[in-house]
């Protein structure tokens, strides 16, 4: 259990897995997939599976960074009436454990202000958000009022992103988040021979963390992409297998995530 919150639980986290000699593990769920009730289960079989982070999906009807899994999964959930108070709720009255990271785009955030996002956010323990479809040159407004409550906004770095977006990003907090292909979320077969390039220039411009997210599928990719990188985010491939299973889905969460874990304490 961590004692700090926010970027701080962020940069912890981070930390106690480099001194375990590996990468952070962080699933991705989205909020109300399948139902909302069940995502206290699913975090908790999470963190009992290894995850040093956890990420949270709100749903939104134009999710442009996700995959057609990511996407029926916010769609099932948008159509059975969750909304983003039920999420805030839900996550309330969770126990405080491994930081929690908010995935959402930007329409959500501009609708409860960026100054009541961030208080929200920061009152239920949030640690920070992703917000993909902000440009970071115009994510000025909302970082300010992230900073007022030590929450990171997380900036995401692609195979193409000039220098100068590494050079603009090289001030945020908590972590980088790297994306692995010119594309959406979804499972693939394998990881994108120029990750390990991407790795390299972001780390040449900060001494944040380096997670990657954006396929990876198996444990083989996240002990590969743990060789290279100090975070490996699991998205698509988890809710495809929670997609899979009627029966006990945090059970399945863990079996999903340990042998990824373990791969990541061999590397």
């Amino acid at each position: 259990m961590s004692q700090y919150s926010g970027y701080e639980a962020i940069k912890q986290a981070f930390g106690l897995a480099r001194g375990e000699g590996r990468a952070a593990l962080i699933p991705f769920f989205t909020a109300g997939y399948p139902t909302l009730s069940v995502l206290a289960d699913l975090i908790r079989a999470a963190e009992e599976a290894g995850a040093d982070l956890v990420e949270i999906g709100i749903p939104f009807s134009d999710p442009l960074a996700d995959g057609p899994v990511l996407q029926r999964a916010a769609g099932e959930a948008l159509a059975a009436g969750v909304t983003i108070d039920q999420i805030f709720s839900a996550l309330s009255r969770l126990p405080v454990g491994a930081p929690r990271i908010f995935l959402t785009y930007v329409n959500p955030v501009l609708r409860r202000g960026y100054a009541g996002f961030a208080h929200q956010a920061a009152d239920v323990g949030m640690a920070g958000a992703v917000v993909p479809d902000l440009p970071w040159v115009e994510s000025g407004a909302l970082s300010r009022e992230f900073d007022k409550r030590q929450l990171a906004l997380v900036p995401l770095v692609a195979p193409t992103s000039t220098s100068q977006h590494l050079r603009n990003i090289s001030t945020s907090k908590g972590f980088i988040y790297g994306v692995s292909v010119t594309g959406v979320t979804g499972s693939r077969s394998g990881i994108d021979v120029g990750v390990t390039n991407m790795v390299q220039r972001i780390k040449a411009m900060t001494d944040l963390p380096v997670a990657i997210g954006f396929g990876i599928s198996t444990p083989e990719h996240a002990r590969a992409i743990g060789e290279i990188a100090d975070g490996v985010i699991v998205g698509s491939a988890l809710t495809e297998a929670l997609m899979a299973e009627q029966g006990n889905l945090a059970k399945t969460a863990y079996e999903f995530l340990r042998p990824m874990r373990k791969a990541l304490d061999h590397v």
